[in-house]
């Protein structure tokens, strides 16, 4: 299955995604979604609506660094990659989700803005002290993220939750793939594309921490619940990789995609006026 949120006339919907046709379904949560056998509901053209981040608001945004070899050799100029072994983890705010399509802020605070394309984990069921061997479990399904960074202020905290957080900064989507959907998934590749050059390219089998290591670790500590996000790494070439870095600049377009998943695109914006008191 492939699950989405969608608006359009009738409002916010979930949706199980066919080719280029949703077909709605009676869901009010993600848990119900997730447990959907099917609809009755007129198919709606996907080009007659507009895709929403699939989870509205996620409880917990959980991004891992480092966690690919390359990635971790390239990133000596802005992160501690001495003991890699040992799982490196973030928050990214609740704010900072963003649809698959949806404009990315290119921070009036920095110039440094980044890009890193990833798997999503999309978390199903509670879980808490889940063993590796059942991690699987608890998965909802996948989506394509990017962890967009802003290298300056994550190099300046120490927790990096300052350079990771940034409004609009985690898009991900186009849907909720479910796992029943993909024979293996560490056979995935993953690309990244800057207005049409591709920059990153890898595979999920090269993840230092796979995602049932990354599943018991974190759920020895807290609940992971359902419609919680685990961002699981990236591959080499993200700009700060390059002599010079090649940081994203505003009218960019960035290219996600991931084999069996889908794509997502986001265009580079100013940041335009977001200040707010009450």
């Amino acid at each position: 299955m492939r699950l989405v949120r969608f608006t359009g006339k009738d409002g916010d919907r979930y949706g199980i995604l066919r080719g280029e046709s949703i077909r709605p379904i009676p869901a009010e949560t993600l848990e119900d979604a997730l447990q959907t056998t099917g609809s009755e509901a007129p198919e709606i053209a996907l080009a007659d609506v507009e895709l929403l981040a699939p989870v509205e608001r996620p409880r917990k945004i959980l991004g891992i660094g480092v966690n690919y070899a390359a990635h971790a050799a390239e990133s000596v100029s802005f992160i501690d990659t001495k003991a890699p072994q040992v799982q490196k983890w973030f928050n990214k705010q609740a704010t900072s989700a963003n649809a698959p399509f949806g404009k990315v802020h290119l921070p009036k605070v920095s110039e440094q803005l980044d890009y890193e394309v990833e798997l999503v984990v999309v978390i199903g069921k509670h879980g808490r002290h889940v063993p590796r061997e059942r991690a699987m479990e608890i998965v909802g399904g996948f989506c394509v993220g990017c962890d967009y960074s802003v290298r300056d202020w994550q190099k300046a905290s120490q927790t990096m939750i300052m350079g990771k957080g940034f409004d609009t900064h985690a898009p991900f989507g186009p849907a909720i793939v479910t796992p029943d959907e993909i024979e293996d998934v560490s056979s995935l590749q993953l690309r990244s594309y800057i207005n049409g050059e591709l920059r990153q390219s890898g595979h999920v089998r090269d993840m230092i921490h796979d995602i049932p290591a990354q599943i018991a670790h974190l759920t020895a500590a807290f609940t992971l619940e359902p419609g919680d996000l685990i961002f699981t790494g990236t591959p080499a070439g993200v700009g700060a990789g390059h002599t010079p870095p090649k940081w994203l600049k505003a009218g960019d377009t960035v290219r996600l995609e991931i084999d069996q998943i889908g794509v997502i695109e986001n265009q580079i914006i100013a940041e335009p006026e977001t200040a707010r008191i009450g």
